[in-house]
């Protein structure tokens, strides 16, 4: 059971630092707890993906998931930056695609540890459900600082989160 929860909490880190980065735009509470279920629920799918489908699918397609993450966390950052010149006191909707491609983003790691299950002897049910509920913890406490960070830094701080999505995502082609 340790190992599933490191494994869980190592899996969730990067929902963690890009929440940090969305919890600046102002979002409300509702989209906070969306997004982190959303998160979860991801989270809870890609292992079961890895595990049943994974061999299939790169035995038919050869792709490196680093570039489809890097132009979606390149996207998201420069909708950051563009949502921080909108009028102040608005509340930014991220929009059912954009909820969506965050929690995909950030799980895509998921798929891969999915794939190595078996090897761990791990309960292939247990680990994803506990991959879930630490995606989600983690995601909402990111979204909740992030939040608090734009209290004290406004604009600056959904700036500089976008830049910070856009960096990762460079950091993710390199």
């Amino acid at each position: 059971m340790l190992l599933v929860f490191l494994m869980a909490v190592s899996l969730s880190m990067d929902a963690f630092s890009l929440a940090l980065a969305y919890g600046t735009l102002g979002m409300s509470r509702r989209y906070k707890i969306l997004l982190s279920f959303i998160t979860g629920i991801y989270h809870f799918i890609m292992p079961f993906l890895g595990l049943f489908l994974g061999e299939f699918i790169f035995s038919f397609f050869k792709f490196d998931y680093d570039i489809l993450v890097s132009m979606i966390l390149l996207f998201i950052g420069g909708q950051m930056i563009f949502s921080s010149f909108k009028n102040d006191g608005e509340v930014y909707d991220l929009g059912f695609a954009g909820l969506f491609l965050f929690g995909f983003a950030v799980s895509i790691d998921s798929f891969s540890i999915g794939i190595t299950l078996p090897n761990f002897d791990v309960d292939s049910f247990l680990a994803p459900f506990v991959f879930a509920l630490v995606s989600g913890f983690f995601t909402f406490i990111g979204l909740l600082i992030g939040d608090k960070i734009a209290n004290l830094f406004g604009k600056v701080a959904t700036i500089l989160g976008g830049l910070f999505l856009m960096f990762m995502g460079i950091l993710f082609i390199l």
